[in-house]
């Protein structure tokens, strides 16, 4: 079982691993603390998305929640899949710590691009 099974995203929320940090640069000058927290963008894998955008239901009624029925909520599903590499908005992006490490959460409308190996 992944250590991620039990996490459950809502709506049109992707988490994302983000990439390390490097802590020197190619030529090999050494990057202050924080320098990379002022960067406007940021890279990470997706390792898990939200079901999607809420769609309205097919029987639409002034009082929809008086009925009682159990019809399935259907969702129109996000762009992003797990495994692709995601550019995204770092204001956008929430901290979170699952199992010890270190993920964002983010709004697909914060995702600028994604790299996807199955592209074609």
């Amino acid at each position: 079982m992944s250590s991620l099974d039990n996490v459950i995203l809502i709506s049109d929320r992707v988490l994302i691993k983000p990439l390390t940090e490097d802590e020197k640069t190619s030529s090999g000058l050494i990057l202050p603390p924080g320098y990379h927290e002022k960067e406007i963008v940021a890279y990470g894998y997706i390792v898990k998305v939200g079901p999607g955008y809420p769609l309205p239901s097919e029987s639409f009624e002034d009082e929809y929640w008086k009925r009682e029925t159990s019809e399935q909520v259907r969702y129109l599903p996000l762009q992003v899949k797990e495994g692709d590499l995601a550019v995204y908005l770092q204001k956008q992006a929430i901290d979170v710590e699952i199992n010890n490490e270190e993920y964002k959460i983010v709004n697909q409308n914060s995702i600028l691009l994604v790299q996807r190996e199955d592209f074609l």
